[in-house]
């Protein structure tokens, strides 16, 4: 009588041991990878390549836009709509580029907390992506870092200070 017993608990024990065994095993195993800290950019704005900046202009700002930095006399305005900004320029590139300000919030001002261009030119170059133009590392403050899409368009990332 005790032999049945004493196999029914033996394999029983070993069930138990199995199952707790296998929830550890898949908890672990389950572990949520380590989240990428992702990289400050900077303020977005799109640069737009216009054949008449007066043109240009009134056309913005019929869609509400007003100009908030810039000068007519210099080629080029910036301006904004709510969070929205666009930068048009006239003869001073070609096509359109995706703008980031590093350092910059909506309304051109400072920002304490942001990651420098040379933080994010790094994190670009471990990304394998090539770059257009880097940043001299040798130094701190105003630089710029250019890069193109898989479509050709053009990014720049531009710190001003």
């Amino acid at each position: 009588m005790k032999k049945p017993i004493l196999i029914s608990l033996s394999l029983a024990s070993a069930f138990a041991l199995g199952l707790f065994t296998m929830s550890f095993m898949t908890k672990t195993s389950k572990a949520k990878p380590k989240k990428e800290k992702s990289i400050r950019l900077g303020v977005f704005s799109v640069s737009l390549n216009v054949k008449d900046l007066q043109k240009s202009k009134d056309f913005y700002e019929k869609l509400g836009f007003s100009a908030m930095g810039g000068d007519m006399k210099d080629n080029y305005l910036i301006m904004k709509n709510e969070n929205t900004i666009i930068g048009i320029f006239q003869g001073m590139f070609e096509g359109n580029i995706l703008t980031f300000n590093p350092g910059w919030d909506v309304d051109a001002k400072n920002i304490k907390k942001f990651d420098d261009i040379r933080i994010i030119q790094k994190h670009l170059k471990s990304k394998q992506l090539a770059l257009l133009s880097e940043a001299d590392t040798t130094n701190t403050g105003p630089a710029s870092v250019m890069l193109t899409d898989p479509d050709g368009n053009l990014i720049l990332f531009d710190q001003h200070r």
